[in-house]
């Protein structure tokens, strides 16, 4: 049992680096990943006899993701843990430690794939007015909060920016996304009418630490994800909004209002960072009611009495 479990720390570390270093996976994906892997890992050891990497077959692989389903785990988790196996079996065929990956020919289970919760404009209008410019922390929320909406960032882009990613002449943000990948997005007026607020105190916060950090925590840090999903759902509950609010409540506020608006679907999966149109054509399924309201407005949509 020892042996199997050294072999298995050691090639996931392995595939972990590799991630890291060749692939540029997020280290949130990273760390998912490899917590799927040790867990499929730990299943392994405790067979009888226990199973290294190079062992597994597809049986124990399918075997894995019955216990899953009967832990009661969701259908979502089942899949993510299956593509994280496919990961690490194809970097040890890729290694030739394996001729076939014993993950092939499985597939996951469908998962209903659920509608986000959005924010009307009035809404996102009373979270931005419970903050209070008072204190310098409050420029800086609602900077934040203007942002996430209007340009439809994720929370871990918002807190990686640097000052040297705003391009004020511009109007845009150099955004550094999932994978690495960098895209360009524009910056509504009063987003940057926010920021420039923001940054005239920055200094309050600043420390010889803080280097190029656009946002910034009280002790002059990167301000964290926790920390503006905390502004973000706070606003909210002053707010009153019953809602459950989060950075991405606002980043699915962004994507809907801009299809409502009339934008290209290709131009919002453009602005999202998402690399596959699939994940963006799930806003073209909210607020129903909107649709209802222009097919309604169409002079053959009124009969004739």
């Amino acid at each position: 049992m020892q042996a199997a479990h050294k072999q298995w720390q050691k090639l996931i570390l392995q595939w972990g680096r590799e991630m890291r270093l060749e692939r540029g996976l997020s280290q949130n994906t990273i760390a998912a990943y490899t917590h799927n892997a040790d867990d499929f890992a730990t299943w392994c050891i405790h067979l009888c006899p226990p199973k290294t990497p190079t062992a597994v077959c597809k049986e124990d692989v399918e075997g894995f993701l019955l216990e899953l389903y009967e832990r009661g785990t969701t259908p979502t988790t089942q899949a993510r843990t299956l593509c994280a196996l496919r990961s690490f079996f194809s970097h040890l065929v890729e290694h030739e430690l394996l001729d076939n990956s014993p993950t092939e020919g499985i597939h996951p289970p469908k998962a209903e794939r659920p509608l986000p919760d959005t924010l009307t404009i009035e809404e996102i209008d009373a979270m931005l007015s419970t903050i209070d410019l008072s204190e310098p922390s409050g420029h800086r929320d609602r900077a934040i909060v203007e942002l996430l909406y209007s340009s439809g960032l994720r929370a871990s882009e918002l807190t990686s920016l640097r000052l040297s990613d705003l391009k004020w002449d511009d109007s845009i943000l150099s955004v550094k996304g999932k994978g690495s990948k960098w895209r360009l997005v524009p910056m509504s007026g009063e987003a940057m009418r926010q920021l420039r607020l923001y940054l005239s105190c920055r200094a309050q916060f600043a420390t010889s630490d803080s280097q190029d950090s656009l946002f910034l925590n009280q002790r002059g840090g990167t301000l964290s994800r926790m920390s503006v999903y905390t502004i973000v759902s706070r606003a909210a509950e002053r707010a009153g909004i019953a809602k459950s609010v989060s950075p991405h409540t606002l980043r699915h506020s962004f994507a809907t209002h801009l299809l409502e608006g009339g934008a290209d679907i290709r131009q919002v999966q453009e602005l999202l960072g998402h690399e596959n149109i699939t994940t963006t054509e799930i806003y073209t399924h909210l607020n129903t009611s909107h649709l209802h309201n222009i097919i309604d407005s169409l002079p053959l949509s009124h009969s004739k009495k």
